[in-house]
């Protein structure tokens, strides 16, 4: 609105006071006309007739409202202080907005002037969008609006399904109702959208919820078999024309101690005009007894064309939850633009219209002219933003499909608008706006303002690196874009291994492409480099970490697998997790990678007590203060190398760190992959995307991740270690507390909270962790100045001892 996206003829309204306080006036922080929309006539709260009406031109995915009063430079005092919002997907049929406890109202403004942003929760997938003020006859009531969200790209318009139903459990009652479907509702749930499509995805325990105030069961919609006599579930999803369909994403629980799995077949019908397609598709996920945890199953649609598609889900327990359902697809118009040029010619026999033919081919060719200009338009400013942008200025530039900022609190995007995560904090002068690059999204660079970095420390803007999506969902090293060009031409430098030779132990972690477990390997020594050995005695088996790719992973999830492999193929260092060996004659592809018979260093410390009195009474085991030292000094020789290859870890944690004899470290990335650690990472729409209590902030605010944001989580990895992982770092502070500190390290006006001294900290190492928190990114040490100040403290120390 306030952009002039949204164009004039595309705002009306109910009625207007006068010609200066039309509709197209009440467009968020504008002065133009009278500075509003102004209603004619004040109506009756109950009888509420006044809207301003937004049309979007398309379905878009709405996740945050702004309004505001009319202040018109300082003579117009009008405003609402309540309104409701009804939205419409066709322009017929219009659906009243209510929250996730089913309040229409929604508080509004206090004052003329300022803004007030109110979250959609649940967001509304619409066309039309009406602001209904409340009147109260004390006051005449003036709106200025806008509006944030992205486009609807999955073209859903409706899901068809039977009513979830109850769950009796331990005497408590669990709702498995779709409780914000906004289509009819009786035995079955028809032409509405709900809590599949609001792009948040339940919990691993449903009886819990991400939403507070909310009834146990709240995020799933779930139904028995016992309801189903044929055993499946059937869910019919209509499109807003016809599509071509690669993939259908489900969230499913997988709590089968509660007897719920995921469902143990879908069958997929097509209808791509009015009939439906005889042939369906069938698929059967593997079934998972070991891991409780929801996740999301990926079924594979081999592209058909369809505007609609009706899926029966087979029962493989007692109950059956879903979260989230979600379709990749392109619409057919899109298609037709790369499919018509050649099909002009395949039938040289064909006779058409000469004068047509070259009608057409002149329109497609001026289409192309066009289209290459447009290119050239974003090329050209994007690297006119790198010459002239700095990470000083506020508000940072967006590209992306979620536009428009005003002057807000707080505003978050769904991951439904695309790979970045937006959210405002306010402050009294400066508006800072938070960048979010999403751990689960690939194969997507993003662009932000470059940041000034340390002489000899290699800075990588997101656009510059290649980030790899991990087998378990997070992102491996971040690899400078030329290095990734010098490693693609290499063979993978490591031998294949028999799978018969490895037993498992038990499963570390998993994410969304793959797995991790633990296992033990028999004469892998046989494997090695030469520049390789292990202390162990001959033909004694070896624990090994294997990453595993699914089977059902998609090709991109393959070609990262195998980019991972030649990667850390490459890496040779004593303090960094080693590459094996591979399996790759089959299916499920796996790498090998070492692993420590201690485990991890925050599971091992957390067991673990200071020397000391404390120590001798509880008769704990301990660590000393020189053995934590030798720990950090090895992790920042890991560091120290992998940076000087230009990689960027982006996860530096005691959780990514493994512990073996005589208290050896090795930098790996298995941390993010792990249910023990889900509490630290942030959290949004369900799924963990950032480690931001380890980030710096240039990493929050701006997404750049740089070897200085490494350095950062290094501090804050030391401080870990010193404090013996007691306590998560800025414990005290909510997730969104911390983030607000980052707007702090923003501003630089020494409001910023630092992580406190622990008490077994020296000086000098408390120093050391301070100058890792520097907001500059020059005055932070490189990871050569920090192992060299290691080493020079601890020559000190035993000199003095």
């Amino acid at each position: 609105m306030s952009r002039g996206q949204i164009l004039d003829e595309d705002i009306s309204a109910s009625s207007q006071w006068s010609d200066s306080t039309a509709a197209k006036y009440g467009r968020l922080d504008c002065e133009e006309g009278d500075g509003a929309w102004c209603p004619e006539i004040a109506g009756e709260p109950e009888n509420m007739n006044e809207f301003l009406q937004i049309d979007l031109r398309s379905l878009h995915f709405i996740t945050l409202v702004g309004t505001q009063g009319r202040h018109a430079g300082g003579i117009g005092n009008e405003f609402a202080q309540t309104y409701k919002i009804k939205y419409s997907r066709d322009g017929s049929r219009w659906i009243s907005w209510r929250n996730r406890q089913g309040k229409e109202v929604i508080e509004a403004n206090r004052n003329a002037y300022d803004i007030v942003l109110k979250d959609l929760e649940p967001p509304i997938i619409a066309r039309f969008i009406r602001f209904m003020p409340v009147i109260d006859h004390s006051m005449n009531v003036c709106m200025r609006v806008e509006l944030y969200g992205c486009e609807w790209l999955d073209g859903l318009v409706s899901y068809n399904s039977p009513v979830g139903q109850q769950m009796t459990l331990n005497g408590q009652y669990i709702y498995l109702n779709d409780s914000v479907y906004d289509g009819a509702m009786s035995n079955s749930m028809t032409e509405g959208l709900g809590q599949l499509t609001d792009g948040m995805c339940g919990l691993d325990d449903f009886t819990h919820s991400h939403v507070y105030n909310v009834w146990p069961g709240y995020d799933y919609v779930g139904w028995t078999n016992e309801s189903f006599p044929n055993g499946y579930v059937e869910i019919m999803f209509e499109f807003d024309r016809t599509r071509n369909f690669t993939t259908m994403k489900v969230h499913c629980n997988n709590m089968f101690s509660r007897r719920v799995k995921t469902f143990q077949k879908v069958v997929c019908y097509f209808r791509s005009e009015s009939d439906w397609e005889a042939t369906p598709i069938s698929f059967s996920p593997v079934m998972d007894d070991v891991n409780p945890s929801a996740r999301f199953v990926t079924v594979s649609l081999y592209n058909h064309m369809a505007s609609a598609i009706k899926c029966q889900y087979y029962f493989s327990d007692i109950w059956m939850m879903f979260s989230e359902i979600t379709f990749q697809s392109v619409s057919f118009h899109q298609q037709v633009i790369f499919l018509f040029i050649p099909f002009l010619g395949d039938d040289p026999t064909h006779k058409v219209d000469d004068s047509n033919t070259r009608i057409l081919i002149g329109c497609l060719v001026a289409i192309i002219f066009i289209l290459v200009a447009i290119i050239v338009i974003i090329l050209w400013r994007q690297v006119w933003q790198k010459m002239t942008d700095s990470y000083d200025h506020s508000p940072l530039a967006w590209f992306a499909n979620c536009q428009s900022f005003p002057r807000p609190q707080r505003i978050p995007v769904s991951s439904r608008c695309g790979v970045w995560n937006i959210y405002a904090i306010s402050y009294i002068h400066i508006h800072v706006y938070f960048v979010y690059f999403s751990a689960a999204s690939t194969n997507t660079s993003s662009k932000s303002p470059p940041v000034s970095v340390q002489e000899g420390v290699p800075h990588y803007a997101e656009a510059d690196i290649v980030n790899l999506q991990g087998v378990t969902g997070g992102n491996t090293y971040a690899v400078p874009a030329l290095t990734m060009d010098l490693l693609s031409g290499k063979d993978v430098a490591v031998e294949e291994f028999p799978r018969k030779l490895l037993t498992f132990k038990e499963k570390l972690g998993e994410g969304q492409f793959g797995e991790v477990h633990l296992c033990e390997a028999e004469g892998i020594q046989d494997f090695m480099d030469e520049d390789f050995s292990f202390d162990v005695i001959e033909n004694q088996t070896v624990l090994v970490a294997v990453k595993m790719l699914r089977t059902d992973a998609n090709k991109n999830a393959r070609n990262d697998f195998l980019k991972e492999i030649k990667i850390m193929s490459r890496l040779k260092d004593p303090n960094i997790i080693r590459l094996l060996a591979v399996c790759m004659s089959s299916d499920p592809l796996c790498m090998i990678t070492e692993y420590m018979e201690n485990g991890d260093l925050n599971q091992f410390l957390s067991r673990h007590e200071p020397e000391g009195m404390i120590a001798l009474l509880s008769n704990a085991p301990t660590v000393s203060y020189s053995n934590l030292h030798h720990m950090a000094t090895q992790i920042a020789s890991g560091m120290k190398y992998l940076s000087s290859l230009n990689f960027v870890h982006r996860d530096l944690a005691t959780r990514n760190c493994l512990v073996g004899k005589n208290f050896t470290i090795k930098i790996a990335d298995f941390g993010m992959s792990r249910n023990l650690y889900s509490g630290d990472y942030y959290r949004i729409q369900g799924r963990a995307v950032l480690p931001i209590r380890w980030m710096s902030w240039e990493s929050i605010l701006l997404g750049k991740f740089t070897t200085s944001s490494d350095v950062w989580a290094f501090g804050v990895t030391l401080w870990e270690m010193l404090t013996f992982c007691k306590e998560q770092p800025y414990s005290q502070l909510s997730d969104e507390q911390v983030i607000e500190n980052t707007g702090e390290f923003f501003r630089d006006q020494r409001r910023q909270i630092y992580l406190p001294q622990p008490p077994m900290c020296p000086d000098p190492v408390y120093k050391l962790m301070l100058s890792c928190w520097h907001r500059n990114t020059k005055e932070r040490p490189s990871f050569q100045e920090i192992h060299h100040t290691l080493l020079d403290y601890s020559l000190n120390v035993n000199k003095n001892h």
